[in-house]
């Protein structure tokens, strides 16, 4: 039976762990040849061989520092050599170093949110947009946003600004990208059980306030983000570009 990603070749960075590596795996069982990166060589490394393990097949790992521009050029150099031009960009590497009154927050952790959360993301949509533009081939690009990106985030301000304006950044792209069949979408999950969210999702005060609000009452799984990644990869969304799904079990519903 054929996979619903038969024949594409995907780039996920923030691959080794939570939705990066779930979105991985769901894109090996359809199908996708994969190259992953993450920041840690020995870590991306034996991830990348488990996975090659489990589904039969190359799994590609890269140690790339995505708020390092140089890393993510020299990554993508690589990754054509060894599998060639990804039809599929996910740029699901993130960073929340700070947390606290936005008005408190030291430029040093402002700077590397940015250098991670956006200017990583845009270097990397540069790489491929670029090669498919060259190739006059379609493409799918998707970037991990979250609802802090389309609402106000206390406490997490300098997090929720990277990706409003990572959803900002879809959208124009979108434009500017689709005349040439290449298009850029986002996800935005709520708050999910991964060990970037660990500080909200372990204090149960915060716990409870947010799933009380959200209509399921719990927490998302990574595996449950996975899915809309295949969708927007695969051709079943070839009329969707310049949106943000939200995924967050009914939290911004309330």
């Amino acid at each position: 039976m054929a996979g619903r990603l038969d024949g594409k070749i995907a780039w996920i960075n923030g691959a080794s762990r939570g939705i990066g590596l779930a979105i991985a795996e769901a894109f090996l069982a359809q199908g996708a040849k994969c190259a992953i990166s993450s920041r840690k060589e020995d870590v991306i490394r034996k991830v990348a061989e488990t996975l090659s393990e489990t589904y039969q097949t190359t799994v590609y790992g890269y140690a790339c520092h995505t708020g390092r521009q140089a890393d993510i050029e020299d990554t993508y150099t690589q990754i054509t050599e060894a599998v060639g031009v990804p039809d599929v960009l996910v740029n699901n590497a993130g960073t929340s170093p700070y947390f606290g009154p936005l008005l408190n927050a030291p430029d040093l952790l402002w700077d590397k949110t940015f250098d991670v959360n956006l200017k990583g993301p845009f270097w990397a949509t540069r790489c491929v947009a670029k090669s498919l533009l060259d190739s006059g081939k379609p493409g799918s690009i998707i970037n991990t946003a979250s609802i802090q990106g389309h609402l106000g985030s206390p406490l997490q301000g300098v997090y929720g600004l990277t990706k409003s304006a990572l959803v900002s950044m879809t959208k124009t792209l979108a434009l500017e990208l689709g005349p040439a069949g290449i298009r850029v979408n986002a996800i935005s999950p709520g708050l999910v059980e991964t060990k970037l969210a660990s500080l909200l999702t372990d204090n149960p005060d915060f716990s409870k306030s947010y799933t009380d609000r959200a209509a399921l009452r719990r927490f998302g799984q990574p595996n449950e983000i996975a899915g809309a990644a295949v969708f927007l990869a695969s051709d079943e969304s070839t009329y969707l570009t310049g949106q943000s799904i939200i995924i967050d079990g009914g939290y911004t519903a309330a």
